[in-house]
């Protein structure tokens, strides 16, 4: 799929929004920096950098947790930042805006799922973080429709068949589909899979391919005004 992407139909509405989890929707970025040496953004910024380099280059799955391991050591960072990481993980955070735009999503009737480049439990944990963020102060407990992490499915995105474990999870076509890419190598994967692509692009991360993004903003409300 190419830039025309962005010509599209004004009265197109998905039935789903798939996001992707950990830039997306979780602020993964400030859980990296915190667990380097230095506890600086800029140390966690090349250092995840560097595992979605490794991740979306490696297609078929294997174990994330070695990935971290990798992407820390390549980025000149001792053992203690991913045993850190790992023992944190629980603590990822959602982005502030995060709950109340699923809870408004939810309210307007689509189906909401995440497909993540993360091992089966750090997956799931970090989407239940997700999920208490949006039932929190709501009065109604929040439940995604579906979670497939790259373990479940058994490949690392851009890879078409992880976005299509997805599709098949929630039982839709991908041009019933909206996703919302948290990093730029997602917008032209989801493009390359039938989707239409938003990009929260929060922290200004360079593009890559030649898809543009039906809407790219630094906010989560922002990138989905659309539909909210």
């Amino acid at each position: 799929m190419s830039a025309s992407q962005a010509i599209i139909d004004p009265n197109w509405r998905p039935k789903a929004i798939v996001f992707d989890l950990l830039t997306g929707l979780a602020n993964s970025w400030d859980l990296w920096g915190a667990c380097t040496p230095s506890g600086t953004a800029a140390e966690g910024r090349r250092w995840r950098e560097r595992y979605l380099q490794i991740t979306f280059g490696t297609g078929a799955y294997m174990p994330n947790e070695d990935l971290v391991k990798q992407a820390a050591h390549e980025a000149g960072l001792p053992p203690s930042a991913p045993e850190a990481l790992l023992h944190q993980w629980e603590h990822l955070s959602a982005w502030p805006e995060t709950g109340a735009v699923l809870r408004t999503l939810r309210r307007r009737g689509y189906k909401l799922a995440v497909v993540t480049n993360c091992s089966k439990r750090l997956g799931h944990l970090a989407a239940h973080g997700v999920e208490m963020s949006a039932s929190n102060g709501s009065g109604e407990r929040f439940e995604f429709d579906a979670v497939i992490t790259a373990e479940e499915s058994g490949f690392y995105k851009p890879v078409k068949e992880a976005y299509e474990a997805i599709l098949l999870a929630i039982g839709l076509e991908p041009e019933d589909v909206l996703f919302v890419a948290g990093s730029a190598g997602d917008v032209q994967g989801a493009a390359n899979a039938g989707m239409k692509v938003v990009w929260h692009n929060r922290i200004g991360l360079p593009k890559k391919g030649d898809v543009v993004p039906l809407q790219e903003a630094q906010s989560l409300d922002v990138a989905l005004k659309d539909y909210l």
